[in-house]
């Protein structure tokens, strides 16, 4: 109260009327706006941007690692499974040759050889493994290897396989030897 009675006072020193003074009063703000620079604001958003980025950087860095990691765990393990599957051949095998040393009966040997050589075809078809089939088929470039050429015998044998010197195969339609043939000409 003291001070409206100064101010008052003032006004009728200087002949202003009071309710011009109020309506002055009434057209400044109360509270005052704190005015945000946008400079700073700019700078403030800059600064979570690069901290955003950063993090952004560190994770991509992470899964990079990681990736590269499960790749060469792949690389180094990924025949695990080819492995694991021909270990019971290779038992035979072992067996096989014990019998050899022993046995009297080669057909008998011959016998236990030829079901090994099966079993070990049954467990490479189990994992995609294909022989490519050369007996009487035409020349195929994608899938023989010509390394020898003879006169055909007959007009009907002209560009197709006569021998076969060394089986080709596929792995899930994907040709991973190339048979060597000789081819009719």
């Amino acid at each position: 109260m003291a001070k409206e009675n100064i101010e008052k006072e003032e006004l009728e020193k200087e002949n202003i009327p009071e309710e011009e003074v109020k309506e002055e009063v009434k057209e400044e703000p109360a509270e005052q706006e704190v005015e945000v620079d946008p400079l700073e604001k700019a700078e403030a958003e800059i600064a979570d941007l690069k901290k955003q980025l950063l993090y952004k950087i560190a994770e991509f860095d992470n899964y990079r690692k990681r990736t590269m990691a499960e790749k060469v765990e792949l690389i180094m393990n990924g025949g695990e499974k080819t492995i694991t599957a021909i270990l019971p051949v290779m038992d035979d095998m072992e067996r096989a040759l014990e019998q050899m040393k022993k046995a009297e009966d080669v057909s008998a040997v011959v016998e236990g050889v030829e079901l090994i050589q099966k079993k070990f075809m049954g467990i490479l078809e189990k994992l995609g493994v294909k022989a490519i089939e050369t007996e009487g088929a035409d020349f195929n470039v994608d899938l023989h290897e010509a390394i020898a050429q003879l006169p055909a015998p007959t007009e009907e044998m002209k560009n197709k396989i006569m021998d076969c010197t060394l089986k080709g195969y596929k792995l899930n339609d994907k040709v991973i030897r190339h048979s060597q043939v000789v081819v009719g000409m």
